[in-house]
């Protein structure tokens, strides 16, 4: 059975770090490009940042570019999520996601052939 299973998440005030990681079991993703998404309550899941297979490439939503970090594993069937600088408007619950094709088109839902459970990140004021 193919998974993703994330991890990390939590409740942190403004300004902290919290560190996702997403974990690949049932099959190898080194070949795919993987990332990640958020989904606020009542509203739609949205991207937040994706990597390339070969790591080289990095994408990320402009509302999270220079404060979070997006890596992959050393076997590279893992993907992470570093966030920094943390704000209330980064709550929501995330989510890993990988796709066969190019990491170009892991910025919208409909580019993910595979999806994580999820987990919750809550930001303080």
């Amino acid at each position: 059975q193919v998974q993703l299973v994330e991890s990390g998440g939590g409740l942190v005030q403004t300004g902290g770090s919290l560190r996702l990681s997403c974990a690949a079991s049932g099959r190898t993703f080194r070949t795919y490009a993987m990332g990640w998404f958020r989904q606020a309550p009542g509203k739609e899941r949205e991207f937040v940042a994706a990597i390339s297979w070969s790591a080289s490439s990095t994408y990320y939503a402009d509302s999270v570019k220079d404060r979070f970090t997006i890596s992959r594993g050393d076997a590279k069937n893992s993907v992470n999520l570093q966030m920094n600088s943390l704000k209330p408007e980064d709550t929501g619950f995330y989510y890993c996601a990988a796709t066969r094709s190019s990491v170009m088109v892991l910025r919208s839902t409909q580019g993910v052939d595979f999806w994580g459970q999820g987990t919750q990140v809550t930001v303080s004021s």
